[in-house]
Protein backbone atom coordinates (compact mmCIF):
# COMPACT_ATOMS: atom_id res chain seq x y z
CA UNK A 1 0.00 0.00 0.00
CA UNK A 2 1.38 3.78 -0.94
CA UNK A 3 -0.68 5.59 0.52
CA UNK A 4 -2.15 5.86 3.87
CA UNK A 5 -6.02 6.25 3.68
CA UNK A 6 -7.23 8.56 5.50
CA UNK A 7 -10.29 10.96 5.90
CA UNK A 8 -10.15 14.52 6.72
CA UNK A 9 -12.29 16.91 8.76
CA UNK A 10 -12.65 20.18 6.79
CA UNK A 11 -15.32 21.13 8.51
CA UNK A 12 -14.94 25.18 8.73
CA UNK A 13 -11.08 24.92 7.84
CA UNK A 14 -10.39 26.83 4.75
CA UNK A 15 -9.71 24.80 2.00
CA UNK A 16 -7.62 26.62 -1.41
CA UNK A 17 -8.46 25.76 -4.87
CA UNK A 18 -5.74 27.55 -7.40
CA UNK A 19 -7.78 26.92 -11.49
CA UNK A 20 -10.23 28.12 -13.29
CA UNK A 21 -11.61 24.88 -14.82
CA UNK A 22 -13.72 21.85 -14.84
CA UNK A 23 -11.09 20.31 -12.34
CA UNK A 24 -11.07 23.51 -10.06
CA UNK A 25 -15.12 23.26 -10.49
CA UNK A 26 -15.20 19.58 -9.14
CA UNK A 27 -12.38 19.94 -6.43
CA UNK A 28 -14.22 23.23 -4.89
CA UNK A 29 -17.80 20.64 -5.01
CA UNK A 30 -16.15 18.57 -3.28
CA UNK A 31 -15.04 20.82 -0.38
CA UNK A 32 -17.69 22.38 -0.18
CA UNK A 33 -19.66 19.06 0.61
CA UNK A 34 -17.95 18.20 3.34
CA UNK A 35 -18.01 21.46 5.04
CA UNK A 36 -15.55 23.58 4.25
CA UNK A 37 -15.08 27.06 3.64
CA UNK A 38 -13.24 27.16 0.32
CA UNK A 39 -11.24 30.38 -1.55
CA UNK A 40 -11.26 29.72 -5.49
CA UNK A 41 -8.68 31.19 -7.24
CA UNK A 42 -8.43 32.37 -11.22
CA UNK A 43 -7.75 35.35 -13.24
CA UNK A 44 -9.96 33.63 -15.87
CA UNK A 45 -12.68 31.07 -15.08
CA UNK A 46 -14.67 28.56 -17.03
CA UNK A 47 -17.95 27.84 -17.61
CA UNK A 48 -18.24 25.84 -14.93
CA UNK A 49 -16.96 27.16 -12.42
CA UNK A 50 -18.47 30.75 -13.08
CA UNK A 51 -22.23 28.86 -12.79
CA UNK A 52 -20.69 27.45 -9.44
CA UNK A 53 -19.90 30.62 -8.24
CA UNK A 54 -23.39 32.15 -9.58
CA UNK A 55 -25.50 30.13 -7.66
CA UNK A 56 -23.58 31.36 -4.58
CA UNK A 57 -23.10 28.38 -2.25
CA UNK A 58 -22.32 28.84 1.42
CA UNK A 59 -19.02 28.96 2.20
CA UNK A 60 -17.21 29.14 -1.39
CA UNK A 61 -15.94 32.62 -2.36
CA UNK A 62 -14.22 33.58 -5.60
CA UNK A 63 -11.22 35.99 -6.65
CA UNK A 64 -10.16 36.93 -10.21
CA UNK A 65 -6.29 36.43 -9.10
CA UNK A 66 -3.66 34.73 -9.14
CA UNK A 67 -2.69 32.64 -5.29
CA UNK A 68 -0.06 34.55 -3.29
CA UNK A 69 1.95 32.73 -0.37
CA UNK A 70 -0.66 34.42 2.31
CA UNK A 71 -3.54 32.55 0.54
CA UNK A 72 -2.05 29.71 1.33
CA UNK A 73 -1.00 30.41 4.94
CA UNK A 74 -3.51 29.16 7.46
CA UNK A 75 -5.28 26.45 4.98
CA UNK A 76 -6.27 23.41 5.85
CA UNK A 77 -5.63 21.92 1.93
CA UNK A 78 -4.93 23.23 -0.57
CA UNK A 79 -5.37 22.31 -4.15
CA UNK A 80 -3.45 22.52 -7.62
CA UNK A 81 -5.42 23.17 -11.12
CA UNK A 82 -4.70 25.00 -12.99
CA UNK A 83 -2.77 23.04 -15.66
CA UNK A 84 0.29 25.53 -15.33
CA UNK A 85 3.10 24.07 -14.49
CA UNK A 86 5.38 27.17 -12.97
CA UNK A 87 2.16 27.97 -10.77
CA UNK A 88 1.62 25.22 -9.50
CA UNK A 89 5.47 24.65 -8.52
CA UNK A 90 5.09 28.01 -6.81
CA UNK A 91 1.85 27.02 -4.80
CA UNK A 92 3.41 23.72 -3.77
CA UNK A 93 6.55 25.47 -2.54
CA UNK A 94 4.84 27.40 -0.47
CA UNK A 95 2.31 24.53 0.74
CA UNK A 96 5.42 22.72 1.93
CA UNK A 97 6.88 25.69 3.92
CA UNK A 98 3.80 26.32 5.49
CA UNK A 99 3.01 22.39 6.40
CA UNK A 100 -0.49 22.60 4.31
CA UNK A 101 -1.52 19.64 2.16
CA UNK A 102 -1.27 19.98 -1.23
CA UNK A 103 -2.55 18.49 -4.21
CA UNK A 104 -1.66 19.05 -7.74
CA UNK A 105 -4.16 17.42 -10.82
CA UNK A 106 -2.56 14.96 -12.79
CA UNK A 107 0.58 14.84 -10.94
CA UNK A 108 1.44 12.34 -7.94
CA UNK A 109 4.60 13.23 -8.00
CA UNK A 110 3.79 16.20 -6.77
CA UNK A 111 1.06 15.91 -3.98
CA UNK A 112 1.02 15.17 -0.48
CA UNK A 113 -2.33 12.90 -0.99
CA UNK A 114 -4.51 11.73 -3.67
CA UNK A 115 -7.67 12.98 -4.69
CA UNK A 116 -9.93 9.54 -4.50
CA UNK A 117 -13.17 8.98 -6.61
CA UNK A 118 -15.86 8.42 -3.96
CA UNK A 119 -19.44 6.99 -3.53
CA UNK A 120 -21.02 9.37 -1.37
CA UNK A 121 -24.19 7.59 0.68
CA UNK A 122 -23.34 10.69 3.69
CA UNK A 123 -22.35 9.38 6.58
CA UNK A 124 -21.39 6.24 4.39
CA UNK A 125 -18.60 7.41 2.33
CA UNK A 126 -16.42 4.92 -0.20
CA UNK A 127 -13.36 5.96 -1.19
CA UNK A 128 -11.26 4.19 -4.28
CA UNK A 129 -7.77 4.93 -5.32
CA UNK A 130 -5.48 2.75 -8.12
CA UNK A 131 -2.51 5.63 -6.23
CA UNK A 132 -2.39 7.76 -9.52
CA UNK A 133 -1.79 4.57 -11.52
CA UNK A 134 -4.60 4.21 -13.76
CA UNK A 135 -7.39 6.94 -12.74
CA UNK A 136 -9.88 5.20 -15.21
CA UNK A 137 -10.01 1.77 -13.40
CA UNK A 138 -11.18 4.03 -10.17
CA UNK A 139 -14.08 5.55 -11.99
CA UNK A 140 -15.14 2.29 -13.80
CA UNK A 141 -14.87 0.39 -9.90
CA UNK A 142 -16.61 3.74 -8.57
CA UNK A 143 -19.84 3.27 -10.87
CA UNK A 144 -20.42 -0.32 -10.08
CA UNK A 145 -20.01 0.10 -6.55
CA UNK A 146 -22.82 3.20 -7.13
CA UNK A 147 -25.08 0.21 -8.81
CA UNK A 148 -24.57 -2.32 -5.47
CA UNK A 149 -24.90 0.23 -2.61
CA UNK A 150 -28.57 1.55 -2.29
CA UNK A 151 -28.34 5.46 -1.40
CA UNK A 152 -30.79 4.58 1.19
CA UNK A 153 -27.59 3.38 2.86
CA UNK A 154 -26.64 6.35 4.47
CA UNK A 155 -30.14 7.12 5.89
CA UNK A 156 -29.85 2.84 7.07
CA UNK A 157 -26.99 4.16 9.07
CA UNK A 158 -27.74 7.15 10.84
CA UNK A 159 -31.31 5.59 11.41
CA UNK A 160 -29.29 2.75 13.62
CA UNK A 161 -27.33 5.30 15.12
CA UNK A 162 -30.34 6.05 17.21
CA UNK A 163 -30.12 2.54 18.97
CA UNK A 164 -26.58 2.50 19.54
CA UNK A 165 -26.89 4.21 23.44
CA UNK A 166 -29.86 1.33 24.40
CA UNK A 167 -27.80 -1.66 22.62
CA UNK A 168 -25.06 -0.64 24.45
CA UNK A 169 -27.16 -0.27 27.41
CA UNK A 170 -29.24 -3.05 27.10
CA UNK A 171 -26.68 -6.11 26.25
CA UNK A 172 -23.82 -6.35 28.12
CA UNK A 173 -21.95 -8.86 26.69
CA UNK A 174 -19.66 -7.92 23.72
CA UNK A 175 -19.64 -10.85 21.37
CA UNK A 176 -23.80 -10.84 21.80
CA UNK A 177 -23.74 -7.33 21.31
CA UNK A 178 -22.14 -7.58 17.91
CA UNK A 179 -24.28 -10.60 16.45
CA UNK A 180 -27.22 -8.31 17.63
CA UNK A 181 -25.97 -5.22 15.34
CA UNK A 182 -25.10 -7.93 12.48
CA UNK A 183 -28.82 -9.17 12.67
CA UNK A 184 -29.88 -5.37 13.11
CA UNK A 185 -28.50 -4.15 9.94
CA UNK A 186 -27.95 -7.03 7.60
CA UNK A 187 -31.85 -8.37 8.76
CA UNK A 188 -35.38 -7.81 9.09
CA UNK A 189 -34.69 -4.48 10.32
CA UNK A 190 -32.42 -3.20 8.13
CA UNK A 191 -34.75 -4.72 5.01
CA UNK A 192 -38.04 -2.71 6.62
CA UNK A 193 -36.29 0.57 6.74
CA UNK A 194 -34.54 0.32 3.25
CA UNK A 195 -38.34 -0.69 1.77
CA UNK A 196 -39.42 2.26 3.33
CA UNK A 197 -40.82 0.90 6.18
CA UNK A 198 -39.51 2.94 9.55
CA UNK A 199 -42.52 1.89 11.90
CA UNK A 200 -42.15 -2.00 11.09
CA UNK A 201 -38.42 -1.32 11.20
CA UNK A 202 -38.61 0.43 15.05
CA UNK A 203 -41.26 -2.46 15.96
CA UNK A 204 -38.78 -5.46 15.03
CA UNK A 205 -35.87 -3.74 16.59
CA UNK A 206 -37.77 -3.88 20.11
CA UNK A 207 -39.23 -7.19 19.82
CA UNK A 208 -35.41 -8.47 18.72
CA UNK A 209 -34.10 -6.30 21.54
CA UNK A 210 -36.45 -7.77 24.03
CA UNK A 211 -35.99 -11.31 23.00
CA UNK A 212 -31.98 -10.91 23.03
CA UNK A 213 -31.99 -9.53 26.55
CA UNK A 214 -34.44 -12.44 27.68
CA UNK A 215 -31.86 -14.45 26.55
CA UNK A 216 -34.30 -16.02 23.99
CA UNK A 217 -34.10 -17.10 20.39
CA UNK A 218 -34.99 -14.40 17.87
CA UNK A 219 -38.46 -13.89 16.68
CA UNK A 220 -39.70 -15.72 13.39
CA UNK A 221 -37.75 -15.05 9.79
CA UNK A 222 -39.29 -14.25 6.79
CA UNK A 223 -40.03 -14.67 3.48
CA UNK A 224 -38.55 -12.77 0.42
CA UNK A 225 -40.34 -13.76 -3.19
CA UNK A 226 -38.42 -12.33 -5.88
CA UNK A 227 -38.61 -12.36 -9.11
CA UNK A 228 -35.90 -13.22 -10.94
CA UNK A 229 -36.83 -12.26 -14.07
CA UNK A 230 -36.60 -14.36 -17.38
CA UNK A 231 -32.87 -15.85 -17.20
CA UNK A 232 -30.47 -13.16 -17.97
CA UNK A 233 -29.04 -12.20 -14.54
CA UNK A 234 -28.20 -8.71 -15.59
CA UNK A 235 -31.82 -8.13 -15.36
CA UNK A 236 -32.07 -8.55 -11.46
CA UNK A 237 -32.90 -5.42 -9.26
CA UNK A 238 -30.76 -4.25 -7.26
CA UNK A 239 -33.64 -5.29 -4.12
CA UNK A 240 -33.47 -8.79 -5.44
CA UNK A 241 -29.54 -9.10 -5.46
CA UNK A 242 -29.47 -7.24 -1.65
CA UNK A 243 -31.90 -9.78 -0.46
CA UNK A 244 -30.38 -12.57 -2.39
CA UNK A 245 -27.24 -12.13 -0.30
CA UNK A 246 -29.28 -12.47 2.78
CA UNK A 247 -31.21 -15.50 2.82
CA UNK A 248 -30.09 -18.44 4.88
CA UNK A 249 -32.19 -20.84 2.51
CA UNK A 250 -33.00 -20.68 -1.27
CA UNK A 251 -35.97 -22.24 -2.70
CA UNK A 252 -35.89 -21.55 -6.70
CA UNK A 253 -37.61 -23.21 -9.98
CA UNK A 254 -36.06 -24.42 -12.69
CA UNK A 255 -36.60 -21.07 -14.57
CA UNK A 256 -33.80 -19.53 -12.59
CA UNK A 257 -30.62 -19.70 -14.50
CA UNK A 258 -27.83 -21.55 -13.01
CA UNK A 259 -25.72 -18.38 -13.42
CA UNK A 260 -28.19 -16.71 -11.22
CA UNK A 261 -27.77 -19.10 -8.17
CA UNK A 262 -24.08 -17.96 -8.10
CA UNK A 263 -25.34 -14.52 -6.31
CA UNK A 264 -27.10 -16.58 -3.77
CA UNK A 265 -24.89 -16.11 -0.67
CA UNK A 266 -22.52 -18.94 -0.70
CA UNK A 267 -23.43 -20.43 2.54
CA UNK A 268 -27.10 -20.79 1.95
CA UNK A 269 -28.68 -23.61 1.40
CA UNK A 270 -30.50 -24.58 -1.55
CA UNK A 271 -33.72 -26.57 -2.20
CA UNK A 272 -34.61 -27.03 -6.11
CA UNK A 273 -38.70 -26.85 -6.45
CA UNK A 274 -38.94 -26.59 -9.98
CA UNK A 275 -42.32 -28.02 -12.04
CA UNK A 276 -42.27 -29.19 -16.14
CA UNK A 277 -45.90 -29.99 -16.99
CA UNK A 278 -47.29 -33.61 -16.04
CA UNK A 279 -43.63 -33.53 -13.62
CA UNK A 280 -43.50 -31.86 -10.11
CA UNK A 281 -40.79 -32.23 -7.82
CA UNK A 282 -42.60 -30.47 -5.23
CA UNK A 283 -46.36 -29.63 -5.23
CA UNK A 284 -47.59 -26.16 -5.00
CA UNK A 285 -49.22 -26.72 -1.29
CA UNK A 286 -46.10 -28.51 -0.28
CA UNK A 287 -43.84 -25.33 -1.54
CA UNK A 288 -45.69 -23.20 0.45
CA UNK A 289 -45.64 -25.25 4.20
CA UNK A 290 -42.00 -25.41 3.20
CA UNK A 291 -42.17 -21.47 3.56
CA UNK A 292 -44.18 -21.59 6.54
CA UNK A 293 -41.87 -24.17 8.07
CA UNK A 294 -38.71 -22.26 7.38
CA UNK A 295 -39.82 -19.17 8.43
CA UNK A 296 -41.04 -20.46 11.77
CA UNK A 297 -37.61 -21.77 12.47
CA UNK A 298 -36.04 -18.06 12.34
CA UNK A 299 -34.44 -18.45 8.70
CA UNK A 300 -34.14 -16.02 6.63
CA UNK A 301 -35.91 -17.58 2.71
CA UNK A 302 -35.63 -16.79 -0.35
CA UNK A 303 -38.56 -18.14 -2.96
CA UNK A 304 -36.35 -17.22 -6.22
CA UNK A 305 -39.30 -17.41 -9.07
CA UNK A 306 -38.19 -16.75 -12.98
CA UNK A 307 -39.78 -13.72 -14.17
CA UNK A 308 -42.32 -11.70 -11.98
CA UNK A 309 -43.36 -13.47 -9.24
CA UNK A 310 -47.39 -12.31 -9.42
CA UNK A 311 -47.48 -12.97 -13.25
CA UNK A 312 -48.29 -16.56 -14.08
CA UNK A 313 -46.38 -17.24 -10.90
CA UNK A 314 -48.62 -18.26 -8.30
CA UNK A 315 -46.81 -16.20 -6.35
CA UNK A 316 -50.19 -14.91 -4.56
CA UNK A 317 -50.80 -18.38 -3.41
CA UNK A 318 -47.39 -18.67 -1.51
CA UNK A 319 -47.78 -15.27 0.27
CA UNK A 320 -51.64 -16.44 0.97
CA UNK A 321 -50.21 -18.92 3.14
CA UNK A 322 -47.65 -16.56 5.17
CA UNK A 323 -49.93 -13.63 5.68
CA UNK A 324 -52.35 -16.13 7.27
CA UNK A 325 -49.56 -17.54 9.78
CA UNK A 326 -48.29 -14.07 10.27
CA UNK A 327 -45.23 -14.60 8.84
CA UNK A 328 -43.42 -11.52 7.50
CA UNK A 329 -42.84 -11.28 3.80
CA UNK A 330 -42.00 -9.21 1.16
CA UNK A 331 -42.29 -9.28 -2.83
CA UNK A 332 -39.79 -7.93 -5.28
CA UNK A 333 -41.28 -7.79 -8.77
CA UNK A 334 -38.44 -9.21 -11.53
CA UNK A 335 -39.03 -8.42 -15.27
CA UNK A 336 -41.45 -10.85 -16.85
CA UNK A 337 -40.64 -12.80 -19.00
CA UNK A 338 -42.95 -11.21 -22.28
CA UNK A 339 -41.32 -7.92 -21.66
CA UNK A 340 -37.48 -9.28 -21.57
CA UNK A 341 -37.91 -11.74 -24.05
CA UNK A 342 -39.78 -9.18 -26.35
CA UNK A 343 -36.95 -6.76 -25.98
CA UNK A 344 -33.68 -9.19 -26.36
CA UNK A 345 -35.67 -10.63 -29.99
CA UNK A 346 -35.97 -6.64 -31.04
CA UNK A 347 -39.99 -6.90 -31.26
CA UNK A 348 -42.12 -3.90 -29.34
CA UNK A 349 -45.03 -4.80 -27.55
CA UNK A 350 -46.40 -1.79 -28.69
CA UNK A 351 -45.88 0.65 -31.23
CA UNK A 352 -47.79 3.13 -32.25
CA UNK A 353 -48.97 1.95 -36.04
CA UNK A 354 -49.52 -1.79 -34.94
CA UNK A 355 -50.66 -2.16 -31.46
CA UNK A 356 -51.88 0.31 -28.80
CA UNK A 357 -52.24 -3.00 -26.02
CA UNK A 358 -50.88 -5.84 -25.00
CA UNK A 359 -52.62 -8.76 -23.51
CA UNK A 360 -50.65 -11.17 -21.32
CA UNK A 361 -52.08 -14.77 -21.52
CA UNK A 362 -51.43 -18.24 -20.44
CA UNK A 363 -52.05 -21.19 -22.64
CA UNK A 364 -51.56 -23.90 -19.86
CA UNK A 365 -54.48 -24.61 -17.88
CA UNK A 366 -55.15 -26.53 -14.70
CA UNK A 367 -55.15 -29.94 -16.58
CA UNK A 368 -53.68 -28.49 -19.63
CA UNK A 369 -56.49 -27.47 -21.34
CA UNK A 370 -57.15 -23.70 -23.31
CA UNK A 371 -59.16 -22.05 -21.18
CA UNK A 372 -58.88 -18.39 -23.21
CA UNK A 373 -61.35 -15.67 -23.40
CA UNK A 374 -61.18 -15.67 -27.23
CA UNK A 375 -63.39 -12.83 -27.03
CA UNK A 376 -60.23 -10.47 -25.91
CA UNK A 377 -57.91 -12.38 -27.72
CA UNK A 378 -58.78 -11.17 -31.40
CA UNK A 379 -59.57 -8.06 -30.91
CA UNK A 380 -57.46 -5.64 -33.18
CA UNK A 381 -54.15 -3.39 -32.94
CA UNK A 382 -53.24 -5.45 -29.76
CA UNK A 383 -50.32 -7.58 -29.17
CA UNK A 384 -50.70 -11.39 -27.94
CA UNK A 385 -48.31 -12.18 -25.26
CA UNK A 386 -48.65 -16.36 -24.54
CA UNK A 387 -47.28 -17.75 -21.44
CA UNK A 388 -46.33 -21.71 -20.87
CA UNK A 389 -48.23 -22.29 -24.75
CA UNK A 390 -45.62 -24.09 -26.84
CA UNK A 391 -47.15 -27.52 -25.78
CA UNK A 392 -50.67 -26.32 -26.89
CA UNK A 393 -49.57 -24.59 -29.80
CA UNK A 394 -52.01 -26.26 -32.52
CA UNK A 395 -54.94 -25.92 -29.80
CA UNK A 396 -53.93 -21.90 -29.73
CA UNK A 397 -53.53 -21.65 -33.76
CA UNK A 398 -56.42 -23.78 -34.15
CA UNK A 399 -58.73 -21.48 -32.03
CA UNK A 400 -57.29 -18.48 -34.02
CA UNK A 401 -58.69 -19.82 -37.23
CA UNK A 402 -61.86 -21.00 -36.01
CA UNK A 403 -62.51 -17.05 -34.93
CA UNK A 404 -61.68 -16.21 -38.54
CA UNK A 405 -58.35 -14.63 -37.44
CA UNK A 406 -55.98 -14.98 -41.22
CA UNK A 407 -53.53 -17.60 -40.92
CA UNK A 408 -51.06 -15.07 -42.15
CA UNK A 409 -50.98 -13.18 -38.97
CA UNK A 410 -47.68 -12.82 -37.60
CA UNK A 411 -46.06 -14.83 -34.86
CA UNK A 412 -42.60 -15.24 -32.65
CA UNK A 413 -41.23 -17.91 -30.83
CA UNK A 414 -38.63 -16.87 -28.59
CA UNK A 415 -36.88 -19.74 -26.72
CA UNK A 416 -34.98 -19.59 -23.53
CA UNK A 417 -34.97 -15.75 -24.04
CA UNK A 418 -32.49 -12.74 -22.59
CA UNK A 419 -30.05 -15.94 -22.14
CA UNK A 420 -26.75 -17.43 -23.73
CA UNK A 421 -28.93 -19.65 -25.81
CA UNK A 422 -31.61 -17.99 -26.57
CA UNK A 423 -33.28 -18.49 -30.66
CA UNK A 424 -36.14 -16.82 -31.89
CA UNK A 425 -38.13 -18.32 -34.54
CA UNK A 426 -40.45 -15.67 -36.98
CA UNK A 427 -43.46 -17.00 -39.18
CA UNK A 428 -47.33 -16.62 -39.02
CA UNK A 429 -50.15 -18.84 -37.90
CA UNK A 430 -50.33 -20.82 -40.95
CA UNK A 431 -46.96 -22.07 -40.82
CA UNK A 432 -45.41 -21.13 -36.96
CA UNK A 433 -46.22 -25.00 -36.02
CA UNK A 434 -44.72 -27.11 -38.66
CA UNK A 435 -41.51 -24.60 -38.01
CA UNK A 436 -41.32 -24.80 -34.20
CA UNK A 437 -41.15 -28.93 -34.27
CA UNK A 438 -38.92 -28.72 -37.09
CA UNK A 439 -36.56 -26.17 -35.21
CA UNK A 440 -37.22 -28.37 -31.91
CA UNK A 441 -38.39 -25.59 -30.07
CA UNK A 442 -38.83 -26.66 -26.25
CA UNK A 443 -40.07 -24.58 -23.32
CA UNK A 444 -39.37 -22.09 -22.52
CA UNK A 445 -40.95 -20.30 -25.02
CA UNK A 446 -42.73 -17.17 -25.38
CA UNK A 447 -45.16 -16.95 -28.36
CA UNK A 448 -46.02 -13.35 -29.43
CA UNK A 449 -48.72 -12.61 -31.91
CA UNK A 450 -49.12 -9.24 -33.44
CA UNK A 451 -47.91 -7.08 -36.50
CA UNK A 452 -45.03 -6.41 -33.93
CA UNK A 453 -43.65 -8.92 -34.98
CA UNK A 454 -43.08 -7.48 -38.58
CA UNK A 455 -40.46 -4.57 -37.06
CA UNK A 456 -38.19 -7.22 -35.93
CA UNK A 457 -36.38 -7.05 -39.51
CA UNK A 458 -35.48 -3.54 -38.22
CA UNK A 459 -34.95 -3.45 -34.91
CA UNK A 460 -33.24 -7.23 -34.25
CA UNK A 461 -29.95 -5.82 -35.40
CA UNK A 462 -29.23 -2.63 -33.46
CA UNK A 463 -30.86 -5.11 -30.09
CA UNK A 464 -30.66 -9.17 -30.26
CA UNK A 465 -27.89 -9.02 -33.06
CA UNK A 466 -25.89 -6.38 -31.82
CA UNK A 467 -26.46 -6.15 -28.22
CA UNK A 468 -26.31 -10.26 -27.61
CA UNK A 469 -24.64 -11.67 -30.29
CA UNK A 470 -24.55 -15.09 -29.36
CA UNK A 471 -28.26 -15.25 -29.62
CA UNK A 472 -29.28 -17.56 -32.75
CA UNK A 473 -32.20 -16.50 -35.10
CA UNK A 474 -34.12 -18.41 -37.01
CA UNK A 475 -37.14 -16.72 -39.24
CA UNK A 476 -39.54 -17.44 -41.65
CA UNK A 477 -39.60 -13.99 -43.06
CA UNK A 478 -36.63 -11.93 -44.49
CA UNK A 479 -34.88 -11.21 -41.29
Amino acid sequence: MEYLPIFLDVRDHLVLVDGGGTAAARRAERALSAGARVLVLDPAPGDELQRLTAEAPSGLSFEARLPGRDDVVGARVVYGASDDAAREARLLGWARDCKVLCDISDATDRCDFITPSIVDRSPVVVAISTGGAAPVVARTLRARIETMLSPAYGQLTAFVSRFRDRIAAGIGDARTRRHFWDRMIDGPVGDLYLSGNEAGAIARFEADLACTRAGKEAPMGEVYLVGAGPGDPDLLTFRALRLMQRADVVLYDRLVDPEMLSLVRRDAERIYVGKLPKEHTMEQGDISALLVKLALQGKRVLRLKGGDPFIFGRGGEEIEQLAARGIPFRVVPGITAAAGCAAYAGIPLTHRDHAQSCLFVTAHGRDGVLELDWEVLIRPAQTVAVYMGLQNLPALVEGFARRGISMQADVALVENGTRADQRVLTGTLGDIVDQARAAGFKSPTMIIIGSVVQLRARLAPGNAAKDIPHSLSISATQD
